[in-house]
């Protein structure tokens, strides 16, 4: 009848693009069947370009546009303000420092959840994947879509009162920002990061050029303000507090170390992404805060969440304020992005350990994306968004992503004494002294928040421990 092709040939590896064989031949006319090959690992797609935009998108989003505000009524200072900034910055290059180490050790989906599992057991791992599900990304992508919507709202003055309240206009804007995005990044990794990169060079860009002509136009106008109070009047308390604020806005230094099964030679490209990207959004985060308060009145800035508004109308006039709303809009949109791209690849490495449903470790045959994991993400995210209870999440969302972290920094230590001749194709830069100091400064933050907030970082670690029976009663189904 003619050839035949053996079967080996036709299905070839499962990390291998889906081949077309020629099985028969009749005549000179072949018959022709593609088959698949299934699919159960990601595809290493992503450059460093595209690894430290997802770290800058993940960063750059509400905290910056919300908490100086809230910091300045905290810490009543705007030197201590700057100050808290300038900390944040360095605690989150500590970190990325000693991801880095991390990331290029352990190139795999899923960030520290790899790194608590193959360091402390499958216990923590499931407890930082259990947190990330609802209070690492669904909650910040229903925050993120829901503010989306009120800037874009706001922008666009969509005067529609009259169909529907303003809540539930935003509500439906924001589910749809949400589907359309999770339809987005299921459809290919290559399509999706093109997206992230575009979204977040726009971002970069309106940011820093925000602050270059605000400078200009207080440099033309005499750069007259009204001074605020010195740093003696804050207490530790304040200080401590708008520290957690600071570190909510940095969440994200470790961004790039969720692609690591994805990213094109993950032991150049992880450490330069990770610290390009922290370091970029420190140096962004204090020139737009030392422009916030160098506004004419910054002490009006005290407990405002709409800081960013009321510092662009200050420094740029009335006129500026539906051109900031956009800003912030486009800032939310490409943060929203990165929290879509992002979180799915934890759900993916816990699924493919048989930690979550197995569904979830599905990788779609055509576009190599976790498309299952993307789904439940974005089905939890709209049930945020429709509820109204992620606002509740984001209360406590900086303290209850603090602790993993900080376990997978001190994983550092622990592997470097318990496996000294481990191949490591990057060295954290400063060690000891970097790891350190990062944890001696996030138990401090999560301490001294604690004491000021009690009520949030119980219910943060009540969120955390409510993972314990989960994982073992998962387990006895299981088995």
């Amino acid at each position: 009848m003619g050839d035949h092709k053996p079967l080996s040939a036709v299905i070839g590896s499962s990390n291998a693009a889906p081949a077309e064989v020629t099985l028969f031949h009749f005549a000179a006319l072949p018959f022709r069947v593609t088959i698949r090959a299934p699919m159960s690992e990601l595809q290493r797609q992503l450059g460093a370009g595209t690894a430290t935009s997802v770290v800058v998108a993940n960063m750059i989003g509400a905290g910056i546009f919300t908490t100086t505000g809230l910091m300045l009524a905290e810490a009543k200072s705007g030197t201590l303000v700057l100050l808290a900034w300038f900390l944040g910055g360095v605690i989150a290059l500590c970190g990325a420092l000693c991801y880095a180490e991390l990331a290029t050790m352990m190139p795999r989906a899923g960030g520290e959840y790899a790194y608590l599992r193959e360091i402390y057991g499958p216990l923590p791992a499931f407890l930082t994947g259990w947190t990330s599900f609802f209070v690492g990304f669904s909650a910040p992508i229903a925050a993120s879509a829901m503010g989306g919507a009120a800037y874009l709202r706001a922008a666009l003055e969509l005067e529609i009162s009259r169909l529907a309240p303003p809540r539930v206009v935003e509500k439906a804007i924001a589910v749809i920002l949400v589907l359309a995005l999770s339809l987005l990044h299921s459809l290919g990794v290559r399509l999706g990061g093109r997206v992230q990169n575009v979204l977040t060079l726009l971002k970069v860009v309106l940011l820093v050029g925000m602050v270059a002509g605000g400078f200009v136009v207080r440099a033309g106008t005499g750069g007259e303000s009204e001074p605020l109070s010195g740093p003696g009047v804050a207490d530790f308390r304040g200080l401590g507090v708008a520290l957690l604020w600071v570190m909510f806005a940095y969440s994200g230094w470790n961004a790039a170390a969720y692609l690591g099964e994805e990213v094109e030679r993950p032991e150049r490209t992880l450490p330069r992404s990770l610290l390009l990207g922290t370091l970029a959004v420190m140096l962004i985060y204090v020139a737009v805060n030392a422009l916030f308060l160098t506004a004419r009145d910054a002490s009006q800035f005290a407990g405002r969440v709409t800081v960013f508004d009321v510092a662009v109308r200050q420094i740029f006039g009335e006129a500026a304020g539906r051109w900031s709303s956009f800003l912030v809009f486009f800032a939310l949109l490409s943060s929203l992005s990165a929290y879509v791209l992002i979180g799915p690849r934890v759900y993916f490495a816990m699924a493919r350990d048989g930690l979550f449903f197995q569904g979830a470790a599905a990788v779609h045959p055509q576009f190599a994306t976790p498309a299952r994991a993307i789904w439940a993400q974005a089905s939890c995210a709209c049930v945020m968004v429709l509820s109204g209870t992620f606002d509740q999440l984001l209360t406590y969302i900086g303290f209850a992503l603090g602790i993993f972290p900080w376990m997978a920094v001190a994983g550092v230590m622990v592997l470097r004494r318990r496996e000294p001749q481990r191949e490591r194709p990057y060295r954290a830069w400063g060690y000891p002294v970097t790891p350190v100091f990062f944890l001696l400064a996030m138990a401090a933050i999560l301490a001294v928040s604690f004491a000021g907030r009690p009520r949030e970082s119980l219910i943060a670690l009540a969120t955390v421990a409510a993972g314990v029976p989960v994982y073992y009663l998962w387990f006895r189904s299981r088995a």
